[in-house]
């Protein structure tokens, strides 16, 4: 299914990447160091790191790898991942316009219409006999404590910009883990 947003790259173009619960998503696999992340990041583009702010005390130092895809002109970085000194890379988020999309049981994750995937989610449960959750921000999203829904404007849309993610040092659970960068 491609995009009808102006701007918006098609899916083909987008690639795609697998997730595996508390493993990883495409390249990326949880646990990687900083420099793992940017070799890794290189099939989608070039790497920038920086520092994240330091939200609570618990938490050791992070950094934030943002992936640019390759050519075109400059735009929102493709994937942002957040790496932490101790669990290593423990969250990864998918641009909703210019990331890969990554699909979970056949369902399209990346750069969805906020409330076409919530049908999508109440249509995949009642079929296969299974849950959906709403996240604390209330957007709806597979029943997988490793996927966080969250939404990016896109025009006048909410777009679906999902956060891959297993918990950091000293974090009980992925909204724990959250960094300040995603609040």
């Amino acid at each position: 299914m491609a995009l009808e947003t102006e701007g918006d790259l098609g899916v083909v173009e987008r690639g795609e990447w697998s997730y595996a619960q508390a493993v990883g998503v495409g390249p990326l696999r949880f646990g990687m160091a900083v420099s793992e992340v940017v070799e890794a990041a290189e099939v989608l583009g070039s790497a920038m790191v920086s520092d994240c702010r330091r939200q609570y005390a618990v938490f050791s130092q992070t950094w934030k790898v943002e992936v640019h895809r390759r050519g075109g002109a400059p735009s929102a970085p493709a994937v942002t991942a957040y790496v932490s000194q101790d669990a290593g890379l423990f969250g990864v988020a998918c641009d909703a316009v210019q990331g890969p999309q990554v699909s979970y049981n056949g369902l399209l994750l990346v750069g969805r219409e906020m409330g076409e995937l919530e049908n999508d989610m109440i249509a995949y449960a009642e079929a296969h006999d299974v849950q959906f959750r709403y996240t604390c921000d209330g957007h709806a999203g597979p029943d997988d404590p490793g996927i966080l829904m969250r939404a990016q404007p896109v025009g006048e849309v909410l777009r679906s910009r999902p956060l891959f993610m297993v918990p950091r040092d000293g974090a009980w659970t992925e909204w724990d883990s959250l960094p300040s960068e995603e609040d």
